[in-house]
């Protein structure tokens, strides 16, 4: 048997809770996947996995193993590149990130493709999430993230600013008025993202400064559906000027309140160490941070 591989297609098994989604990550059989966690589980001489007709879920043993297992692969992933880097080769391996909807939508994955093509033995996971991931636990080598305030227990990497824009489609303003100042904000239908100034937004101009709460007939935890809904006359929307610029090129949304600024955040690399930092890792940190060294957007 070999016992690394087993090792793999148990911890794909324990973080993904399916035999049969472990065999399509995998490309292998279902009853390929079985037999390796039955060999690995025989050669330990313990049961790792409870099975029910519903739900794989570990045993001690199991939770033992799987920390043990995912230390394993990642030794040998960091063998493999370093010794790969070493000797002049090529970048090898696979890198695990994680990144909201929006921005890997509006730039992230064709930079990623970009980044591909210059080291083609690379593979990349890239896991599309709204939630906060542990990095650790979820076996992710780097999470882009846009905050005021990052995780404190990551090291964390400024890519590049992230602003925001006031914005509503032409019919919607025909139709309801344009607000003149902040406070007329609170007589329009407005779009709010569920985890950021969901009911209160808060505007800046010069010295002054504006808080208003507004009356959310709309909230969504994820940005291009806000883009969506607001291109499709319901409403203004706050929303990161990554995403709308485009459509405000176009015509399709309008910037309302120019002159008033939200407040900005920052697009940050997050990782859990700088030591023993992959040379894959570092590659595409370092490259990441000169394509936003200039924001394209």
């Amino acid at each position: 048997m070999d016992r690394l591989t087993a090792m793999q297609v148990f911890a794909e098994v324990a973080t993904s809770g399916s035999f049969t989604a472990t065999a399509d990550k995998l490309d292998m059989s279902r009853a390929m996947v079985t037999r390796y966690v039955a060999e690995l589980e025989q050669w330990l001489g313990a049961r790792l996995l409870q099975r029910t007709t519903r739900s794989v879920t570990l045993t001690d043993a199991g939770e033992t193993c799987l920390r043990r297992s995912q230390q394993m692969l990642a030794l040998m992933e960091n063998v493999e590149e370093e010794t790969s880097t070493a000797t002049g080769g090529a970048l090898r391996g696979q890198l695990r990130l994680t990144c909201a909807t929006s921005f890997a939508y509006a730039h992230l994955a064709a930079v990623l493709s970009d980044f591909l093509a210059l080291h083609p033995q690379l593979k990349i996971d890239l896991n599309i999430s709204e939630g906060a991931l542990n990095l650790v636990d979820a076996r992710i080598d780097m999470a882009i993230r846009i905050s005021a305030e990052p995780d404190p227990m990551l090291i964390a990497r400024p890519l590049a600013r992230c602003d925001s824009l006031l914005v509503a489609s032409p019919a919607y303003l025909a139709s309801h008025g344009t607000p003149k100042l902040p406070q007329d904000l609170a007589q329009h239908r407005c779009l709010s993202h569920a985890n950021f100034g969901k009911s209160v937004w808060h505007l800046s101009r010069g010295e002054e400064s504006a808080k208003v709460s507004v009356a959310s007939h709309f909230s969504a935890n994820e940005a291009t559906a806000l883009l969506k809904a607001a291109m499709a006359g319901g409403g203004i929307a706050m929303l990161p000027s990554y995403l709308v610029n485009p459509s405000v090129a176009t015509g399709a949304l309008q910037v309302v309140l120019p002159e008033w600024k939200v407040p900005a955040l920052t697009i940050y690399a997050l990782y859990p160490s700088r030591r023993n930092l992959s040379p894959a890792v570092r590659a595409l940190l370092d490259y990441l941070v000169g394509r936003f060294e200039v924001v394209p957007w």
